[in-house]
């Protein structure tokens, strides 16, 4: 739906756009290169499969200039309480470690899983409400250590 036009230039507001996206993390990517001089962006994710090739865990985020970043993290539910969080973060935070980061930041809805970030060893940076159902956004932040068995 067109909502605005201006000197040949055309506003439209509607719903999903994944060439749009794809778009702003080219330009966004390229804009944040060039401020900090950090190239090494890259995608992150770890994947649990079962013995039928069906997704039971998975991680998905981002190395970029010495720092993580956790998007999502999802366990099927018939699967959950079963370690399998810990051990997708601990991955992540393995291959952090061997890319050359020193730290992960990663974002949780009160009612996912802020108490389970604490409990991985993450501390809260912050935190915003206006979330529907009252709920809030908490921000968390982990220095990476190295250790023996760490790239």
């Amino acid at each position: 739906m067109t909502t605005g036009r201006s000197a040949g230039m055309n506003l439209r507001v509607g719903a999903e756009d994944a060439e749009l996206s794809a778009r702003l993390s080219e330009e966004l990517t390229a804009f944040n290169n060039h401020a900090t001089g950090a190239h090494d962006d890259r995608g992150l994710s770890v994947r649990v499969a079962d013995e039928a090739g069906d997704l039971v865990a998975g991680l998905v985020g981002w190395t970029w200039g010495g720092c993580a970043g956790i998007s999502e993290v999802w366990v099927r539910a018939d699967r959950r309480h079963e370690g399998w969080g810990a051990r997708l973060v601990r991955a992540a935070e393995d291959e952090a470690l061997a890319r050359g980061c020193t730290s992960v930041i990663v974002s949780s809805m009160s009612f996912q899983a802020p108490g389970f970030y604490r409990r991985q060893g993450y501390l809260e940076t912050g935190s915003g409400g206006g979330l529907p159902g009252g709920h809030t956004r908490h921000h968390f932040f982990k220095e990476l250590e190295r250790t023996e068995n760490a790239g």
